[in-house]
């Protein structure tokens, strides 16, 4: 494919991979914070959906952030087990955070909307990537 034929939709590819390893950032710092910092949330862990400590949150969200950056990468580079395992972590992620949601409520409403674009803009405009030299 020769650049002048680049769909125009593969900025929309292009955007949520940048937005996956955003997440991944997020995910990351609030991993961090809930190993480090327990007391920045606003409930008690029994608060939350799942009473799990903040330490097992904290470790759960930085593994998350961690996959989700790398595949944000792979994304890019038009790889489509990137496609795939993008739209699980960002389902996941989105999940995770819905049930973090009383911990944190205006960070995780943003990640997980976050989450939702990512996943139109992969499962929609996925496949244009793969053909685009960059």
């Amino acid at each position: 494919m020769r650049t002048n034929d680049v769909p125009g939709w593969t900025g929309w590819v292009i955007f949520a991979g940048i937005m996956l390893i955003m997440v991944g950032a997020f995910q990351a710092i609030q991993g961090l914070v809930g190993l480090f910092n327990r007391g920045y949330y606003l409930v008690a862990p029994s608060g939350l959906v799942l009473n799990v400590d903040y330490t097992v949150w904290g470790w759960t969200h930085l593994i998350l952030g961690i996959l989700a950056g790398a595949t944000g990468l792979g994304l890019l580079a038009g790889n489509t087990a990137a496609r795939v395992v993008g739209i699980v972590l960002a389902v996941v992620s989105a999940i995770l955070n819905l049930v973090f949601i009383a911990a944190y409520p205006i960070w995780s409403t943003i990640v997980i909307t976050v989450d939702v674009i990512v996943i139109y803009a992969i499962v929609v405009h996925g496949r244009e990537l793969k053909s685009v030299p960059l």
